[in-house]
């Protein structure tokens, strides 16, 4: 796990970034215990750029051998990139989910979503219990 991260409940992580006008970024992955879970993977499906997205609202798929699972915004935005090149590497996503694994980068539009977000430790906690 990263220390500059926010993660959400449904496992996506966010790191936040400055935005080229002044506003601020979210760069969305998948946390390494759901990717983990999920084993391998055969497929991810992105949205375009310049999409809309809600926090809590589904962005994409990713789909394992075992199940499809949506992936979720966890914050409200415009999609200003999206890591097109996933789709043919999702076999190394889990080596570097947190740096070369991103999915998307948000503009964030309403940052009221973020304080929804879970730090570390609380992430660790959920991930914990979630085991069990």
């Amino acid at each position: 796990m990263s220390h500059d991260r926010l993660y959400s409940k449904t496992h996506e992580w966010v790191r936040l970034e400055a935005g080229p006008s002044g506003g601020k970024t979210a760069v969305v992955g998948l946390t390494a215990f759901a990717l983990e879970s999920l084993t391998d993977l055969v497929h991810v499906e992105l949205p375009k750029v310049d999409s809309q997205v809600k926090v809590g609202e589904p962005f994409g798929e990713i789909e394992s051998v075992k199940a499809v699972s949506d992936l979720y915004s966890p914050v409200d935005g415009e999609i200003t990139a999206v890591n097109s090149a996933l789709a043919d590497n999702l076999e190394h996503l889990a080596d570097d989910p947190y740096q070369s694994g991103w999915f998307i980068k948000i503009k964030i539009t309403d940052e009221a979503g973020l304080a929804e977000l879970l730090d570390e430790a609380a992430y660790k906690k959920q991930c914990e219990e979630e085991q069990h």
